[in-house]
């Protein structure tokens, strides 16, 4: 049922209960667990300049090694907590929005299920900050579990 599971992540607490998510899953059907960070270009642009933007989104990670660091920690927690079950990872890295980012690899890469944290933002939270998972949900025509952030590990 599910070969291929896409696990979107920041390193946050949050995106590491969804990863728990994902491994018993993973070991259930056999599938594969491609763990995948994005570099919110939007959010960067605010503290770096367009042209380094620009580099990021061509590819060029060895020249911010901050974000590039950031990026490896967070796929690196993936690919560490499934070893311990025998499994292994993709890591992936790419740049663009958040929510269109996740859907255009699942889409690109035949991932059979999506499987995201929330902050279980609700109300005016959400509506300000927007969600990523809700826009995924929406824009995607990829199966996606999301996993509150208080859900039991």
């Amino acid at each position: 049922m599910y070969d291929t599971i896409l696990v979107p992540t920041d390193g946050s607490d949050t995106a590491e209960v969804a990863v728990d998510h994902a491994i018993d899953l993973a070991e259930k059907y056999g599938a594969t667990i491609h763990a995948l960070y994005v570099i919110d270009v939007d959010a960067t642009s605010y503290s770096l300049g367009t042209e380094q933007v620009d580099r990021i989104r061509q590819g060029h990670l060895d020249e911010m090694p901050e974000v590039k660091e950031s990026a490896e920690r967070a796929t690196g927690q993936v690919a560490d907590a499934a070893a311990e079950h025998g499994l292994t990872v993709e890591e992936h890295v790419r740049a663009g929005q958040p929510a269109r980012a996740i859907r255009k690899f699942a889409e690109e890469n035949d991932i059979d299920l999506v499987v995201m944290g929330s902050h279980g933002r609700s109300g005016l939270s959400r509506a300000l900050l927007g969600s990523v998972a809700e826009h995924v949900l929406r824009e995607t025509q990829v199966p996606v579990l999301v996993v509150d952030e208080h859900a039991e590990r």
